[in-house]
């Protein structure tokens, strides 16, 4: 099974990194409020980076790499994965 790390950008210019076997599904859970405590009131969000990865446990190890990363640092990521991966995709909230 394919595991997905992801960092989304907050309406408030903030980033939240997570991951999901399934990212269609959870964007909606996020879109619909309930992805997260964290994102609960700061939606829409843009998708900014995914990164599959083969194993739970590796998506794990990856999303704790990122989230100590500084926001800079988290920035070119997204910079040198938004050159080879094309747009950001915007995940629409109705809240």
């Amino acid at each position: 099974m394919t595991w997905i790390v992801y960092i989304l950008e907050c309406t408030d210019g903030s980033l939240y990194t997570g991951i999901t076997n399934d990212l269609e599904r959870r964007m909606n859970a996020h879109a619909a409020g309930k992805g997260a405590k964290y994102t609960k009131r700061r939606g829409p969000f843009i998708l900014r980076y995914s990164e599959p990865l083969d194993s739970k446990g590796a998506a794990l190890q990856r999303e704790a790499a990122i989230k100590s990363l500084d926001r800079a640092a988290k920035m070119a990521l997204i910079s040198a994965d938004s050159e080879s991966a094309g747009a950001p995709r915007p995940c629409q909230s109705d809240r």
